[in-house]
């Protein structure tokens, strides 16, 4: 899609072919069929246009919900751009520390923390290399209704005078033709440039990658982990006057559509203790883990590892915390295909569920192995959460029950 094909689909006639193709059958195997009706009628760039959109709003409903109906994309602008629920989280905390601040984002993508920022009301411009990004994002914002506050022009990020800003939000580029990048000196631009223009402003935040490496957090700045629903979806630093008092932190939000947060910080702790396992395991949350914080659940549940390079925390105590899964330990056994297999038939297990860590286990393999690759469990079927681990080189087979948070 150029420039031209979506300036036309914001026109009055492309905006009602968007809304016919918007209640098509534009799944894989009906793309083909509608696109060929609708160039009867209509010019086939615009068509082409219109089916994107239509695509790419059905994709981006897990990230912004009903939002994305009346929103615009690219596929890579989509693929990067941060959830509605943390764009929003992140914006509160601009719009407590920094109450009428502009903002000067840095690689603004399709617009979303633009937008939640200015439904903060935080005033701002936004600065994006590619074009038809820019054009994108114009879009979103007066989709949202909010031109009053916040614009969107093309420039290069690396050339930008931070005169006039109160804070800049940064989003370098972490895709390539290939896929994500993971070398923080491989980000469009590099991250090092990226935090060079940002330490300049009274106050930033740079969004990286969940992977960064905790030394590539420069001193004095906040490295922030930040999951939805259990799972990591980013990372972010923040600098300046929008830094806390801590050096880290995991952020946890409950789901996309829950107000809860719940963060947990450093507490000071050393290494946790080393014990066999306990009645209890529990799995920390993915941000836990990146913020290197697994002491500190292992301190809240009164509990230890059972290996020290692995984030398992085990304990005899029940303590249900956010920042964990908790599962009832029933059995521990060496880990064997053979033994596991036999075993879950004495159970009568029906319905089974496969977690590693520290373990080379191909789990869809292993489920096909122990008989559970495509299976219908009858109803009522008893369940069963198998962890597969290992305690320094010994591997092991955990048979466990989820216990309710």
């Amino acid at each position: 899609m150029d420039i031209a094909s979506f300036q036309a689909l914001t026109t009055p006639s492309g905006q009602a072919l968007l809304g016919e193709a918007s209640g098509l059958d534009v799944s894989e195997d009906g793309l083909l069929t509608t696109a060929s009706k609708l160039r009867e009628r209509h010019d086939p760039g615009l068509v082409s246009a219109a089916l994107t959109q239509v695509r790419l709003r059905r994709r981006a409903r897990a990230k912004f919900d009903v939002d994305a109906d009346r929103m615009y994309f690219t596929q890579a602008g989509l693929e990067q751009a941060t959830r509605a629920s943390v764009a929003h989280y992140r914006a509160r905390r601009f719009a407590e520390k920094l109450p009428g601040a502009r903002v000067l984002e840095l690689g603004c993508g399709i617009g979303g923390d633009l937008i939640a920022r200015a439904r903060m009301g935080l005033a701002g411009e936004g600065v994006e290399l590619d074009p038809l990004t820019a054009e994108v994002a114009r879009a979103n914002i007066a989709a949202q209704g909010l031109e009053d506050l916040v614009s969107v022009r093309v420039g290069d990020a690396t050339k930008e005078d931070l005169h006039g800003f109160g804070a800049v939000f940064a989003d370098p580029g972490r895709r390539t033709a290939r896929g994500r990048v993971f070398d923080p000196r491989a980000y469009e631009p590099p991250l090092d440039v990226v935090l060079n223009l940002a330490c300049r402003a009274p106050a930033a935040c740079v969004k990286v990658a969940p992977g960064i490496p905790h030394e590539a957090v420069p001193d004095g700045a906040e490295a922030e982990w930040v999951s939805v629903g259990g799972d990591v979806k980013e990372a972010a630093l923040w600098l300046g006057e929008l830094a806390g008092d801590v050096g880290r932190r995991a952020t946890l939000l409950t789901s996309d559509h829950d107000p809860r947060v719940c963060t947990l910080t450093p507490h000071g702790l050393g290494d946790p203790d080393v014990r066999s396992w306990g009645r209890y395991l529990y799995e920390p949350d993915g941000a836990v883990i990146r913020a290197h914080l697994v002491a500190e659940v292992a301190e809240l549940v009164g509990g230890a590892l059972a290996d020290p390079h692995i984030a398992y925390v085990t304990s005899d105590r029940l303590c249900c915390t956010p920042f964990a899964s908790v599962y009832e330990v029933e059995d521990v056994m060496p880990f064997s295909v053979k033994r596991l297999r036999a075993e879950l038939r004495r159970r009568g297990v029906g319905v089974l569920t496969v977690k590693k860590r520290g373990s080379a286990v191909d789990v869809d393999r292993l489920r096909r192995e122990l008989g559970f690759a495509g299976r219908r469990a009858p109803r009522d079927a008893p369940e069963l959460t198998v962890v597969v681990t290992r305690v320094g080189r010994t591997p092991v087979a955990l048979l466990t029950r989820p216990v309710p948070n």
